[in-house]
């Protein structure tokens, strides 16, 4: 087994734990925790091709073994200090990467996704969810719905109105995509929209009716049309509900 830092630089392009993950060196638990599985749902081999699998499953294990390390205190500290890993403490031969996943992330019910839109629509954390994806994305409306939790064509106008009041208190700069988007662009994503929604409900007759049903269409419906953002959808849900174990609870489990 070859060692962690090797593995990385092979597999990733990078000897940096924490580029791996997606985050900085001065990263909390919970932005570790939420960068590990954003990433590793990406190369999960459940949900790659057969021709991918292989080198996905060396990828999915290499970044259990990243977050194995900055999930651990002590480990963390030693290799901040000195960008080196204990190899010797690296329990990757007898663990079940996939095991060990799903431990850190149970999957989601309803109800918790039900109950995190209620709390997050209108809170400060989609206000700052909200400005800081208008920025990145230098006013790109479409971007901008893509890529907010939960947002939908409803929330549009809303969004629209606190991005608009935010610029005329020079509180965010002025993007032109923003402030000169076609009436064009505009009604191409209702349309959009419009006929996600047509599909989602033709699945929710497929699955037999029900909010719980009209749930999973709709998660269905932008799994296939946008993976991506669904993929970072569950993503922060999970990383916001899952309960963080112990690593010695992990391994004994």
């Amino acid at each position: 087994m070859s060692g962690l830092i090797e593995s990385c630089q092979g597999l990733f392009g990078t000897s940096d734990l924490y580029e791996v993950l997606g985050v900085v060196k001065t990263a909390s638990d919970k932005e570790v925790k939420r960068g590990y599985h954003k990433v590793s749902l990406k190369v999960h081999p459940d949900r790659v091709d057969i021709k991918d699998k292989e080198n996905a499953t060396q990828k999915f294990q290499t970044l259990g073994r990243v977050y194995a390390v900055l999930s651990d205190k002590d480990r963390r500290g030693l290799y901040d200090e000195s960008g080196e890993i204990d190899d010797e403490d690296d329990v990757s031969e007898d663990r079940d990467w996939n095991d060990y996943w799903r431990l850190l992330f149970p999957k989601l019910s309803f109800e918790d996704i039900n109950e995190f839109e209620k709390k997050y629509k209108g809170s400060e954390e989609e206000l700052d969810d909200l400005t800081s994806t208008y920025v990145e994305y230098e006013g790109d409306m479409d971007a901008i719905m893509d890529n907010v939790l939960c947002s939908t064509v409803e929330d549009e106008p809303r969004f629209t109105q606190i991005l608009n009041d935010l610029i005329k208190k020079k509180k965010l700069p002025k993007f032109e995509k923003f402030t000169k988007e076609t009436k064009k662009n505009k009604t191409s994503r209702q349309k959009k929209a419009q006929a996600e929604a047509l599909e989602a409900e033709e699945m929710l007759q497929e699955l037999g009716g029900g909010e719980k049903n009209s749930l999973q269409a709709l998660i269905k419906k932008n799994q296939q049309s946008r993976e991506q953002q669904a993929d970072s959808f569950l993503a922060d849900l999970e990383a916001k509900y899952a309960q963080p174990k112990k690593e010695s609870e992990i391994i004994h489990s």
